[in-house]
């Protein structure tokens, strides 16, 4: 009698099994992947470009797909990433998906939005009190290449600094030998306005700075009073850019030219070999500051510092450069016109020449009237 009630008690138990449920319960896959940085970029620029739809943060999204059992309420906003969002039962909030589906189902209800980011809303029987929103194909993959462009932009190396200063030093040399071949006389005309005129040109292209945009704002101004010019003008701008970042590369090279020229030496090399010797190192002597700069990338400290030494210095050798161009006309105003304008022949017949010295000063003759007695 025993031994049959334990076979009973035995069968009961191997071919008892659960009942199964009716409706899907509120889960989410187990093999969910994780959250990435990609993932993270991506839910950053969806929550500025839908501000109507609040967001949760990025680790409150739930990766995979995930259901919300009927009978159940959730609190939202309920989130998923790379999955599909089935809801059953009540979402007191917004819903939202990305790269993936939400469908509503009969008996679910939505009290916000709802939202699918590359991906579609479907309302099978259920009920949305707020907006439906499918942001699918050609938006969703511009959201999904933008956020990869700002996580997989890595940041920048030491070597990868080192070799932007390099291609930077490559490209001033390269204008700077062509500006020497044909351009040189504009190029002396600023050098000697640099010497003559130094603190002129400094304050010059401080102010030239300041009256850039300004000046830029009347030509437009002046142009579109006319329909001709209003179709002019954005030739007026493009070559209004063209011509400021011509006067300061004319300047710079200048101010890189009379820099070195205190550091190349005075030997019997001709004129032209020694200008472009005082080029190279005034440019190297710049360019140098960046690339200390450079070489310090990986100390945030040490590399703010030097960045900011390097701007400054970079900034004046602007400024005194755009200041000499326009005085000079960018090169066109020659010698004679920088200098102080030379006696006249009435003021100087009276000096008495000699032959060892040149002109004496004398005393000017006066004539006085004799008193008649």
């Amino acid at each position: 009698m025993r031994r049959a009630l334990l076979w009973g008690a035995l069968a009961a138990v191997s071919f008892a099994a659960p009942a199964p449920a009716q409706q899907p319960v509120d889960t989410i896959r187990s093999a969910a992947p994780a959250m990435d940085g990609r993932l993270r970029a991506e839910i950053a620029v969806l929550s500025r470009l839908m501000r109507r739809i609040g967001l949760p943060a990025a680790d409150s999204f739930a990766v995979g797909n995930q259901i919300v059992a009927a009978g159940t309420t959730r609190r939202g906003p309920v989130a998923v990433a790379r999955g599909n969002l089935d809801i059953y039962g009540r979402v007191e909030g917004d819903a939202v998906a990305m790269h993936g589906n939400v469908a509503i189902h009969p008996g679910g209800h939505v009290t916000g939005n709802v939202a699918a980011v590359d991906g579609r809303v479907r309302v099978v029987g259920g009920v949305v009190e707020g907006d439906v929103r499918s942001v699918a194909g050609f938006t969703g993959d511009l959201l999904s290449r933008a956020a990869g462009r700002a996580v997989d932009r890595e940041p920048l190396t030491t070597w990868g600094a080192l070799r932007l200063v390099l291609a930077w030093f490559a490209i001033l040399c390269a204008m700077g030998i062509g500006v020497l071949l044909f351009a040189e006389r504009n190029l002396d005309g600023v050098v000697r306005a640099l010497e003559e005129q130094f603190s002129r040109s400094f304050w010059v292209g401080v102010l030239a700075q300041l009256a850039a945009i300004p000046a830029l704002l009347v030509s437009l101004v002046a142009l579109a009073v006319t329909l001709i010019g209003i179709l002019l003008i954005p030739f007026a701008v493009v070559a209004y850019i063209i011509a400021i970042a011509g006067l300061l590369m004319l300047g710079f090279l200048a101010v890189a030219r009379f820099t070195g020229r205190a550091f190349a030496g005075h030997g019997p090399m001709p004129g032209r070999r020694l200008h472009l010797r005082a080029l190279l190192i005034g440019i190297g002597l710049y360019v140098g500051l960046w690339f200390l700069a450079a070489a310090f990338v990986w100390n945030p400290m040490a590399g703010a510092v030097l960045r900011a030494v390097a701007l400054a210095g970079s900034w004046v050798a602007l400024t005194l450069g755009l200041g000499a161009t326009l005085i000079t006309r960018a090169g066109t105003r020659r010698e004679g016109a920088l200098r102080r304008p030379a006696m006249s022949q009435g003021d100087i017949s009276w000096q008495t020449p000699t032959p060892v010295s040149g002109v004496v000063a004398a005393r000017r003759p006066v004539v006085v009237a004799k008193e008649s007695r």
